[in-house]
């Protein structure tokens, strides 16, 4: 059922609809008595008190999912839509109670991680099994050269021998290319060529055309001093698209995205600087996750941790490096270097 109340911006409950006493299990008495902040799960109450200045402010919520804490400790997710009546300090809200699909989602995700983590397992013993093998074989083979096969009289015994010596050389010629195909298969199908940059950027402004201008986005780019790189160039839309992406879903609140872009050569080394004007990160608590999968560091209901985790690994497998610097509601650098 539709949850439905009406809050006031002194950030307290004025009415609320029997479906939302009965999911949250608290008294209209009490509901009424403290701040809403309180009944909000504490890692969203800072994110959400962002978006209710908002409000007061006569800017429409729409879409917001956030967490609240039930009287009995069970912890619920809450899709929002709110909108504020300026001129009464009121604010009608509406929600749908989504935990049920949060966890779905949840489950979805960890079932992805167990296949990614049981694949690398699965990739690391089919390197680490046909490595360490080569070493007896190599061992095998160095007793067949320091045998003197003259001083063995015994044709049957030669012959028996000889077929001892080709098969372990024909192991070992198997050995030496299934390592060969394991190493070049990540690769092996990736298609490089001179990729421009300005051409990627227009391909993937074009495509997110609609959602550009609602979120009324700024690019401020300069590729004067490298056009492009040599790359995969699907790899490299991915990489720009995610990041732009990423910079309107964490945008600051009722702060239109301004994106810088540019190219250099340092050191010797292709670089592309990625910069936005978002909500930004806190570099000392996850400056090590940033780019996990599955991992989320603002609430917003469209975040899957999954668009950083892709353009770590479009750059890292072909020999790239990222790095990130950041600040709370100041921004984020990322500052790709090409192999």
């Amino acid at each position: 059922m539709d949850l439905l109340c009406i809050a006031g911006y002194d950030g307290y409950f004025k009415k609320v609809n029997p479906a939302l006493v009965k999911l949250l299990g608290y008294s209209e008495e009490e509901l009424f008595s403290r701040p809403i902040r309180e009944f909000i799960y504490v890692e969203d109450r800072d994110l959400t008190a962002r978006y209710r200045e908002n409000l007061k402010n006569n800017v429409p919520l729409v879409n917001y999912e956030n967490r609240y804490v039930c009287k009995s400790g069970e912890i619920i997710w809450l899709h929002w839509t709110s909108i504020p009546l300026e001129d009464e300090e009121l604010v009608y809200a509406i929600a749908k109670n989504i935990t049920h699909k949060k966890k779905l989602e949840k489950e979805r995700i960890d079932y992805l991680i167990s296949l990614v983590d049981k694949n690398q397992e699965l990739k690391q013993l089919n390197y680490t099994t046909s490595h360490d093998l080569r070493a007896p074989v190599n061992n095998l083979l160095s007793i067949f050269e320091v045998l003197d096969f003259s001083k063995i009289d015994d044709n049957e015994i030669l012959e028996t021998l000889n077929y001892m010596k080709k098969a372990t050389e024909g192991l070992n010629k198997s050995l030496n290319t299934y390592v060969d195909l394991l190493s070049k298969k990540e690769g092996s199908d990736l298609e490089l060529e001179e990729v421009d940059f300005e051409w990627v950027l227009n391909h993937v402004k074009s495509s997110i055309g609609s959602l550009l201008i609602n979120a009324n986005v700024t690019f401020k780019v300069d590729f004067s001093t490298l056009k492009g790189v040599r790359h995969n160039v699907n790899y490299m839309e991915s990489i720009f698209l995610n990041l732009i992406t990423n910079s309107i879903k964490y945008g600051m609140p009722n702060t239109p995205p301004v994106i810088f872009i540019t190219s250099r050569i340092l050191k010797g080394r292709k670089q592309l600087i990625y910069t936005d004007n978002g909500l930004g990160f806190d570099m000392e608590k996850v400056g090590d996750k940033i780019f996990g999968l599955n991992k989320k560091f603002h609430n917003n209901g469209d975040s899957k941790g999954v668009g950083l985790y892709l353009v770590y690994n479009h750059i890292t497998s072909l020999g790239g490096k990222i790095s990130v610097d950041s600040e709370v509601d100041k921004g984020t650098t990322f500052t790709i270097s090409f192999a």
